[in-house]
């Protein structure tokens, strides 16, 4: 696959996964070998499952859980997408009860792609932010 077809599978996966809440089209963007190279909450399995159980965890605890794409860069077999999460949680997450607090929090992943899938994972998130925003951390003074 071209790399411009490797960044429409990324913007697709946004959208549709993490946007629509389209768990059910993982079979098609994620690959079933596929590897999470970022440590996963407790009790979530790594691979494919485990990505689809994280984001239905996500749309559970916030319904309205949006991602905007900031930066979308690709090279070779990898799409490195920068964008920011945003959501108010009216669920669970990870044992919290619902806060109904909004979260605003920046988050950078590396997706690699082979035969238009999504292979393995890399990211970074702002979980302090997170959780902080979310009255589950003390904020700094």
């Amino acid at each position: 696959m071209s790399v411009e077809q490797n960044k429409e599978n990324a913007r697709r996966f946004v959208e549709e996964i993490f946007n629509r809440g389209n768990i059910g089209i993982m079979d098609e963007l994620v690959a079933p070998n596929f590897v999470e190279h970022e440590e996963l909450p407790p009790g979530i399995p790594s691979g494919r499952e485990g990505a689809s159980q994280l984001f239905g965890m996500l749309r559970n605890a916030f319904p309205d859980f949006k991602a905007t794409l900031v930066h979308l860069i690709a090279e070779g077999d990898k799409v490195v997408i920068h964008m920011t999460w945003t959501g108010t949680q009216k669920g669970e997450f990870m044992g919290m009860p619902p806060s109904g607090k909004r979260m605003t929090i920046p988050v950078i992943d590396i997706l690699r792609f082979d035969e238009g899938q999504v292979t393995e994972h890399w990211g970074l998130m702002d979980s302090m932010g997170m959780m902080q925003q979310l009255g589950a951390t003390p904020s700094p003074q």
